[in-house]
This record gives structure tokens, sequence and C-alpha cells, in this order.
């Protein structure tokens, strides 16, 4: 049995040695090849680890920059979104001149952009907007970069509808958290984040809902006039949003009524229901 034992190590260490010998012994193409093969078969980590040994032998080779562009797409698709986007990062740095670095931008904002997409989020019908933001603003801002650098790239369209997405879902962030103050009574800071929120996301679904927390918050401070002005916005530009009554003003606040849980609500900690 000890005999068997040995020669079974033998045979791996050997075996090992031959993989590390016809590593070595390998081709700058042939690393490449080999690279496009592990991709081609969805296996991103043995494309990762090809790509390294190309770039780390071959540093001025034919495939290098290739290379370089490349390991962002395996980092990325092996959803590794910190080594993509400091592959990205890397290779802006390296080649701002580069034909396809708008392809890096790109990516490097999809990396961020598919971040919070956690395995819980594929089965349960988890609200995005509860989650932390941190991910959807880089990802916004790496879009905006994007399509400021590069109007005409062809990943340009995809991420101009991204970031509308990631605006929305960052303004309802702001009138979650603004709720959430109204409720603890901290009402100036609920006042400033509808402001916010006017100020910087127009054109976004939430904006009337940031307008009436402004007029719900001023109101709450016994400051008449801003919340006679944020309630004169309001009724101008969104003239039939919900939470107006027939008369032009607010009805019943949405602060009270969103305080009424659910039981699936209190269960799940409020990330349900």
């Amino acid at each position: 049995m000890r005999a068997i034992l040995i020669l079974l190590a033998l045979t791996l260490l050997g075996g090992c040695s031959s993989d590390e010998a016809d590593d070595l012994e390998s081709t700058e193409l042939q690393y490449y090849q080999a690279a496009q093969s592990a991709l081609r078969a969805s296996n991103y980590q043995e494309a990762v680890r090809r790509l390294q040994l190309l770039e780390s032998r071959f540093p001025f080779g034919r495939y290098a920059e290739q290379a370089q562009l490349e390991i962002i797409y395996a980092y990325y698709k092996s959803q590794q979104s910190e080594s993509a986007r400091a592959a990205a990062d890397r290779f802006i740095r390296l080649h701002p001149q580069h034909p396809n670095v708008d392809y890096a931008y790109y990516l490097k904002g999809m990396a961020s952009f598919e971040e919070d997409q956690n395995f819980m989020a594929q089965f349960l019908p988890l609200d995005p907007s509860t989650r932390d933001p941190g991910a959807a603003k880089d990802s916004f801002n790496d879009f905006a970069q994007l399509i400021n650098r590069f109007p005409d790239s062809p990943y340009a369209p995809d991420a101009q509808k991204r970031m509308i997405y990631l605006r929305n879902l960052l303004a309802r962030y702001e009138i979650n958290v603004a709720r959430y103050y109204i409720y603890r009574g901290a009402y100036v800071a609920a006042a400033n984040r509808g402001r916010y929120v006017f100020e910087n996301y127009q054109g976004a679904p939430s904006v009337p809902e940031a307008l009436s927390i402004m007029v719900e918050a001023y109101s709450l401070l016994n400051q008449k006039d801003l919340a006679d002005d944020a309630l004169a916005v309001l009724n101008a530009n969104y003239p039939d949003y919900r939470g107006l009554n027939r008369s032009g003003e607010l009805k019943d606040s949405e602060s009270v009524k969103s305080n009424e849980r659910s039981w699936l609500n209190i269960i799940t900690f409020g990330l349900l229901g």
C-alpha cells in the first residue's frame, strides 16, 4: 500500500512538472490560443491564469496589450469585480490611446453594475434601492466617463440605458432614506434629501415624491413658506402626482402609510413586503 502511494505521488509530481515544462516551452501564440480556448469554454479562472502568464513571459509581445484587455473581461465574467476594475484602471492608464480603450471603460462600469447582484437577489424579490448604493454610484460614474470621452462608442447606447436605470435607482434610494428620516423625526435631513433628489436626479420617477417629502418635512418644521414653495413646484410640474388631492394639497402622510408593516416585512426585517 505504501509503495502504491509513493508511486501515485511521483506520478502527480511528474505530471505537474510536465505541465510546468509545457508552460515554459509554450510560445506567445500558444498562450494566447489557450486563453481563447478557456474563454470560449467559460473557464474564466484558467483564462485569467493563461493571460497572466502570457503577459509576464511576453510583456512586449504581440498579444500583450490584448491580453491586458481580455483579462478584464475574464475577471468580470468570473464575478471578480474588484479585480476587473483594477485591471480596467491599469489598462486605461497604460494605453489611453488604444483603439479599444472604450471597451475597458465599459467593462469597468459593468463590473460595478453587477457587483450587488448577489446570490439571494437572484431568488428573492429584494428591492435594489434599499441596498448600499456605492457600487451603483461607481457604475454610473464609469458609464458617464465612457459617454463623455467616447460618445460614438458602440458601447455608449447600452451605457446610456444603464445610466437611466442607475439614476432612477439612486433617486429611489435617497427617497427611502428621506422617509426614514421623517419617521425618526429628523425633518431637516429629510428635507435636504428631498431637495438633493430634485436638484440632481431630474427626470427620475422619484422627483415628485422628493418634492412631497420637502412639503411634508418643511410643514413639520413649521416652515410654511418653504413648504408652500415646494408644493407650488409640485403642482406646476406634476399635477397628476398620486399624492395630491383635488385641491392640490398633499394627501395623508406617505410616511405614516409606509409604517403600516405587513407580517412579511416584519419577519424579513424590512427586506420584503
